[in-house]
């Protein structure tokens, strides 16, 4: 199937959605609320068995912008070498969408990489806690609003010297 007819397929399945294409880039943009249907539909019924990353954009202080964060799906299909972006946005403040941990497991880290540098909440996750920062950091360093020097955080965590790791 090609990307014009997995398109049409998923706009005439989901009317909800809008496609765009860029330098031969397919790109989906889903509503929060069906985003997990959707993305199981392409896993399923289109062959985009790999799910290659998921990613965040602030869109904090960005002109023309309607919502503040875009979460990014980037779906593979390995038989066909076929690529398809899924976009969906959140907003504070309490962004979150649906986990699709059940769908392709290696969502599981990718979800918690989003969570930990972003903030945003991937309901019915298995075991969303932080994954690169400790446990007592509450800020999301990946936010627009984070300060580029951060606010005196790491001076509070023990150092631990090469020898003790």
């Amino acid at each position: 199937m090609s990307h014009s007819e997995t398109v049409a397929t998923m706009r005439a399945a989901f009317p909800s959605t809008s496609a765009s294409e860029f330098r031969g880039e397919t790109r989906l943009v889903a509503p929060a609320a069906a985003l997990h249907e959707i993305l199981q539909t392409l896993k399923e019924s289109h062959g985009f068995d790999l799910l290659v990353d998921i990613t965040c954009v602030d869109y904090l202080n960005y002109r023309d912008a309607k919502n503040r964060f875009g979460l990014v799906y980037l779906l593979a299909n390995t038989e066909t070498n076929q690529r398809i972006t899924v976009r969906c946005f959140v907003n504070d403040p309490e962004p979150a969408v649906p986990s699709v941990v059940g769908v392709w497991e290696g969502a599981n880290w990718l979800e918690r990489e989003v969570w930990d540098m972003f903030g945003i909440r991937f309901a019915g996750h298995p075991d969303l806690r932080r994954i690169l920062l400790p446990e007592e950091f509450t800020a999301y360093p990946l936010r627009k609003d984070y300060p580029l020097q951060g606010r005196g955080e790491r001076h509070n965590f023990p150092v631990i010297t090469r020898a003790e790791g």
